[in-house]
């Protein structure tokens, strides 16, 4: 069979129906299969591809099976595989505009797509199609001190009077301080801020860290506010961050990886009040815009400290159109794949009714597995309107069975997955819908085999 009718075959199977959820193999069992790769001498391509597929198969937690439940991981809608596989034919290079001009037109237009639904303005926007969350969030810290501190593009974090230090709830994302560190900041530059009783950033204690901090000689300069926090899926308070800020003349950042989505939804819209007056916002579109992995999306109101954090001098690189956007000059990356091609044919082929939708049923059945809790005498302990759960039963604390061993049961004994989470030095269970595919029937099922391993 010709390679790329194995390629198909094998896409519509594992589409239409993925593998198991728990890997089969173990790492010993790994190594030992790839050991005959010796690379020694060349084997037959379909040779080649049928040991990578089965091997990939039985050896992967399969995120897109509708029974898995964990962490912001995406089950791809179609639109979304076919271009992965466009955009490896046609291998764009994407850093110079006069390269790739379709490519990044449409990269361009879609972004503006999404910045509007976001409440952000279109004049003097920056925006560009990431790796992830965590280069978006990188670049919004890189594109905040240009701004406050546009000395230190040339002198240096070093260079400056005063430190510079940022702030960030303690729910927030910890790519937070793989930033601190590689930006020159330091993780003490990286200001925790404790969560009120529903798990936002305290407001209260906020302010009162800005002022200690000032006082000992501190520049703050960034507040991060989370819009669905990774453990608890909590939004924090981002209408009175954005006043804050607006008085403390603060750069305002909203980490929106997965939320951010709900900007689609007219019904799901408000969860996101404040988000419109952030300076600079993260989306990945690889969380709940169901495409493959990776797609972040980086926005910000100031296009000309967005030029400035980037902007390098290289003349061996081709010109371009004087008023396109230039990717190696704006962005952290230089040469990259093609992202934004799947959220485009994505969007084009569900539309915004078919997106909010699929994202307002997700939410629904997270309702419904709450409502189930509930009635069966479980703990809920977080308070969202978005769907992660986070829950514990008596059993768990008044005995000797822990969470982990109860997911650990599961991953053991069942075709299920959540995760545990520590919250307020209590460890629970996460429960996320992430999953287009998922249904009453498979959180049903999770619920029994829960249920089933307490006793």
């Amino acid at each position: 069979m010709n390679i790329i009718n194995q390629l198909t075959a094998e896409m519509e199977r594992f589409y239409a129906e993925p593998g198991p959820l728990n890997p089969q193999l173990d790492r010993e069992a790994i190594l030992n299969a790839l050991q005959p790769f010796d690379f020694a001498e060349a084997r037959p391509a379909g040779d080649v591809f049928e040991t990578v597929s089965q091997l990939v198969r039985a050896g992967t937690v399969h995120i897109t099976n509708p029974r898995y439940f964990g962490l912001f991981n995406p089950a791809p809608v179609l639109p979304a595989i076919i271009a992965e596989g466009l955009a490896a034919v046609y291998n764009p290079q994407m850093a110079a505009w006069s390269h790739a001009p379709v490519a990044n037109e449409i990269e361009q237009h879609t972004l503006r797509f999404i910045a509007t639904k976001l409440g952000l303005p279109l004049e003097q926007l920056a925006s560009t199609f990431t790796s992830g969350g965590s280069e978006a969030n990188h670049s919004a810290v890189l594109v905040g001190l240009a701004h406050h501190f546009p000395q230190s593009l040339d002198d240096g974090i070093g260079g400056l009077p005063k430190r510079p230090c940022l702030y960030v709830s303690a729910m927030a994302h910890n790519s937070f301080d793989k930033i601190a560190k590689h930006v020159g900041l330091g993780l003490s530059a990286l200001r925790i801020v404790p969560v009120n009783d529903d798990l936002q950033l305290d407001i209260v204690a906020l302010k009162a860290m800005l002022t200690e901090d000032r006082a000992a000689g501190w520049e703050p300069f960034m507040v991060v506010g989370t819009a669905g926090a990774t453990a608890t899926g909590v939004v924090d308070p981002l209408p009175e961050l954005a006043q804050l800020c607006q008085e403390q003349s603060l750069w305002f950042h909203v980490d929106a990886a997965w939320a951010g989505a709900v900007a689609i939804s007219p019904k799901l819209k408000p969860i996101l009040a404040g988000i419109e007056q952030a300076d600079s916002v993260t989306v990945d579109a690889h969380k709940w815009f169901n495409l493959t992995m990776g797609a972040g999306m980086f926005f910000t109101r100031h296009a000309k400290a967005n030029q400035q954090a980037f902007a390098v001098r290289a003349d061996y690189m081709p010109p371009s159109e004087n008023d396109a956007v230039v990717p190696y000059l704006t962005t952290l990356q230089w040469s990259r794949r093609f992202i934004g091609l799947k959220l485009f044919m994505a969007l084009a082929e569900i539309g915004e009714l078919g997106y909010a939708a699929m994202i307002e049923e997700q939410t629904n059945l997270a309702h419904y597995f709450r409502e189930q809790l509930d009635q069966q005498g479980w703990q809920i302990v977080n308070k969202t309107a978005l769907p992660v759960v986070n829950f514990t039963h008596p059993k768990l604390t008044t005995g000797n069975l822990t969470a982990d061993d109860v997911v650990q049961q599961l991953y053991a004994q069942s075709d299920t997955w959540i995760s545990t989470v520590t919250i307020n030095d209590q460890k629970v269970f996460r429960f996320c819908v992430t999953n287009f595919k998922s249904t009453r029937q498979d959180v049903d099922y999770l619920l029994n085999e829960l249920t089933r391993s307490l006793y």
